[in-house]
């Protein structure tokens, strides 16, 4: 007992300093390697309150794959650079008043989430869940997911493939200045149209045009 309370506080103390990390390091790369961090500290405790299901979603798709790809994309594009230019391009006030909406939004959902028990005293009361031992947690997840709320676990699917295929539009959008490959031109690229064969005599070298 004394063992898992040590476990507790030690993940949670590292969730919490890789969280603010996440907000306070200048590096988008550091921000991102503290991100994975928090990932795996939350999971693990997850795993230590019993809720192993959470804890191995947690570490396959947001370690696995969101926090993989923040990097991947972080790394790629020169995030630096461009947030220079958008804070000093004139465009940047026109941001402020839409940011500032949808903070007051997520702000509100959190006060109607963590105050909500106030307006519905039984929402934590779990005298009337029934609990069976003899299945685990997965499992039990597993039968609600799809049959109590299996429609809502389809429109959450039918979100993400409309996000999926919006990624994919703004990924394959005409933008100027960027240089786009053609798949079907290199493949279909033959040797003659790479290579060029010169006969150099002997001796002679090779002039090269200034």
């Amino acid at each position: 007992m004394i063992a898992h309370s040590i476990f507790f506080y030690f993940f949670s103390i590292f969730a919490i300093v890789s969280a603010i990390m996440v907000t306070a390091s200048k590096n988008t790369v550091h921000s991102v390697f503290f991100l994975i961090l928090d990932f795996i500290s939350i999971s693990c405790l997850f795993i230590m309150i019993g809720a192993e299901f959470l804890g191995m979603i947690m570490l396959i798709v947001y370690v696995g794959a969101v926090a993989v790809l923040f990097l991947f994309v972080v790394m790629m594009l020169n995030v630096a650079q461009q947030k220079n230019q958008w804070f000093a391009s004139s465009d940047t006030s026109s941001h402020i008043p839409m940011g500032l909406i949808i903070s007051t939004i997520i702000f509100f959902e959190l006060i109607i989430v963590v105050g909500g028990w106030k307006y519905k005293p039984d929402l934590l009361d779990a005298s009337s869940i029934i609990i069976d031992n003899e299945i685990s947690n997965t499992h039990s997840l597993g039968k609600v997911l799809y049959t109590d709320y299996i429609h809502v676990f389809q429109l959450s699917g039918m979100i993400l493939l409309v996000a999926m295929i919006g990624a994919i539009v703004l990924t394959f959008r005409e933008r100027s200045g960027v240089k786009r490959q053609s798949y079907f031109s290199q493949i279909s690229r033959e040797r003659a149209d790479g290579v060029e064969l010169v006969n150099v005599p002997s001796n002679k070298g090779v002039k090269i045009d200034d």
